[in-house]
């Protein structure tokens, strides 16, 4: 089954930051059932959110990697934080074993941003970017599968964030409560 991951792969469309995604991630998993191993399909659907990063699990070399970057960068928001309140930030760190460039500058450039919304936007381009240096040489394989699924859960996010605000949007130009 190896051999059908060029095939996959290549039949994916190709994923842009901002862009509404193609399909949902059901849809994605539905696609790779029938053309990966089964244990390569296992990990797609059980990626960790970050609330399991801590977890002791077997993982392929790809997940672990982003674990490592998505943990620092996030250890990284929370000192920002923490200094802004004058707050001890060690409770709220988890241990990360990140040995790539520093973080801080794309941190401190994305908390500067007035709007929260812009600030995450920078946040999801850092890791869409990290995404792409681990797929690196990678173009028909696991890990390239790995690194699109994460993708398409960050569109997944910006839509249901933009569905969220145009329905609020929606019921403010309506005279409507929240929850209406």
């Amino acid at each position: 089954m190896a051999d059908f991951y060029p095939y996959l792969v290549a039949s994916l469309p190709t994923l842009h930051f901002g862009m509404k995604p193609p399909f949902s991630y059901e849809q994605f998993l539905e696609l790779c059932r029938r053309f990966i191993p089964t244990k390569d399909y296992h990990y797609l659907t059980i990626l960790p959110p970050p609330v399991q990063y801590t977890e002791k699990a077997k993982r392929p070399v790809i997940i672990e990697k982003w674990i490592r970057f998505d943990s620092a960068l996030r250890n990284e928001l929370v000192k920002i934080r923490s200094e802004r309140r004058q707050g001890d930030a060690l409770p709220y760190t988890r241990h990360s074993r990140y040995t790539g460039p520093s973080l801080t500058p794309y941190i401190a450039a994305a908390t500067i941003n007035r709007s929260p919304m812009e600030a995450e936007k920078l946040l999801d381009e850092i890791r869409w970017k990290m995404l792409d240096e681990l797929a690196g040489n990678h173009y028909f394989d696991f890990d390239a599968l790995v690194a699109y699924a994460y993708k398409l859960l960050i569109l997944q996010r910006w839509e249901t964030i933009q569905r969220a605000e145009g329905i609020t949007l929606l019921h403010e130009a309506l005279g409507l409560g929240e929850g209406t």
